[in-house]
């Protein structure tokens, strides 16, 4: 893949774009430490607290975590759900 050809790869010219526009566009950073200290606070709320519209308006943190509550579930039959691992209990 050649750089900058949102074609070739779409989703990372698009997370690219957002962070430029909501994030690295509106400072102006004195040090390094300072660029790092804000794209760690950025990157959080991105993951945590900014609805994404591409996921179905959840955040990324949530759309993770009913990821994985899928996957401990098992395949669905005869209408119900059913456990790949017996010793697994929801609370």
């Amino acid at each position: 893949m050649r750089p900058a050809k949102p074609q070739q790869n779409a989703y990372i010219e698009r997370y690219n774009r957002t962070v430029r526009g909501e994030w690295l566009g509106q400072y102006i950073f004195e040090t390094i430490e300072e660029a790092q200290d804000q794209a760690t606070e950025w990157l959080w709320t991105y993951n945590n607290e900014r609805p994404n519209m591409g996921i179905g308006g959840i955040t990324p943190a949530i759309k993770q975590k009913t990821a994985a509550w899928v996957l401990r579930l098992g395949p669905i039959k005869n209408g119900g759900i059913i456990r790949v691992c017996n010793h697994m209990k929801t609370k």
